[in-house]
């Protein structure tokens, strides 16, 4: 699903100049499979996550998602491969004029999908977020974990192959971290590939799965109970 090939990555400071976030890195992730990516805050986990969606590229090597590839793909297939993708923020980007169920229905419609089918599916997903007694709330009339929520919905209706989870739980209360996480973690059951960027090392413990370290300017595996 994923695989990363002598990848050499940085990003922009507020000063203008470059951070490296990896040097030289090898990694591949197995279809099905469900990692978590740590790290403290700024070490470049969401960086790394922006390179998987293509919204930045490396500065050297490959990274291949499926079957798209950063040193072949033409500009005009990245809405293609983020298709595939779906995508769950920390601060949950949803647009604030429209109603849970608008915000789920536009990632279908963006692709094309109209009538019966969109209907169906949002509602579908809304019942597996447990928010389909919501569909007709605003994103201000929701908890933090409730709208969290609709951005996993959002993420899952068009069935991506991959969740990519970018400090997901960042902004919630321990009790709704767990729910939230439970629900990923079923979605990775279901069979979904889950790569989820945190820094809230209990939940890493108490939903183990393979975990990828920071170190220096490598990431690679570590235990869990380690952290």
């Amino acid at each position: 699903m994923i695989r990363l090939s002598d990848i050499s990555l940085s990003h922009v400071l507020p000063d203008g100049h470059r951070r490296t976030v990896v040097e030289h890195l090898d990694l591949t992730i197995q279809q099905g499979e469900m990692a978590y990516l740590v790290g403290p805050t700024g070490s470049g986990k969401t960086t790394l996550l922006r390179m998987l969606y293509m919204d930045v590229f490396p500065d050297a090597g490959v990274a291949q998602i499926g079957k798209y590839r950063t040193d072949r793909i033409r500009h005009a297939e990245i809405p293609y491969l983020r298709r595939s993708l779906g995508v769950v923020f920390q601060d949950f980007q949803l647009l604030s004029d429209r109603t849970v169920y608008e915000n789920v229905a536009f990632a279908m419609y963006v692709i094309g999908k109209r009538g019966k089918v969109v209907r169906d599916r949002v509602m579908e997903v809304l019942s597996q977020v447990g928010l389909s007694h919501k569909k007709k709330h605003f994103p201000h009339e929701l908890s933090g974990g409730e709208q969290q929520r609709v951005s996993i919905a959002r993420a899952m209706v068009n069935e991506p192959l991959m969740l990519l989870a970018d400090e997901p739980t960042g902004n919630l209360d321990p009790n709704v971290a767990d729910e939230i996480l439970k629900l990923i973690v079923g979605l990775h059951r279901q069979g979904m590939t889950v790569l989820m960027a945190t820094h809230n090392y209990r939940l890493v413990n108490q939903f183990p799965a393979r975990t990828l370290g920071f170190m220096g300017r490598h990431i690679v595996d570590v235990a869990p109970e380690t952290l």
